[in-house]
């Protein structure tokens, strides 16, 4: 299902996962650690002066810089290349109630990480303003 641009001024689903994940900070050029791994979210960003993880915070070892637990918020269906003002907008309501994010988009969509202590804060924020936000479909994972 892709989303289009709509006429109900960009109200959108948001699938809400219940995995913990933490951002984790790495040297330059770091190899994906064994402990590196998600069932919902898992990102590497990778830069010429850094790496970073998004991934599930339960194997992460302490001594490793990280952020979180954080709760994963994703836009449901497939978002069209064309849409403007997508994060614009389900930003906006966050930064007004102080809520700071982390956000990550993938090719299909965009991800909002929210500090889980924030999350059903964040999850009525957008509910008041028409958005829907739902817990996210089991999806198993392709068998190899």
């Amino acid at each position: 299902m892709t989303v289009e641009p709509s006429a109900e001024a960009g109200t959108y689903t948001l699938h809400q996962y219940p995995e913990k994940l933490v951002v984790a900070s790495l040297a330059p050029g770091a190899d994906v650690p064994e402990w590196a791994e998600s069932a919902s979210l898992f990102a590497i960003i990778a830069t010429a002066s850094e790496t970073t993880i998004v991934c599930a915070g339960r194997s992460v070892p302490k001594k490793v810089k990280q952020h979180g637990p954080f709760t994963a918020f994703a836009v449901a269906g497939e978002l069209d290349f064309a849409l403007t003002g997508v994060l614009h907008g389900l930003l906006g309501p966050l930064a007004e109630a102080g809520i700071s994010v982390f956000t990550v988009s993938t090719y299909p969509t965009d991800w909002i990480l929210v500090p889980t202590e924030r999350a059903e804060v964040a999850a009525e924020e957008w509910r008041r303003r028409g958005h829907t936000v739902a817990i996210a479909p089991l999806v198993k994972p392709p068998k190899k």
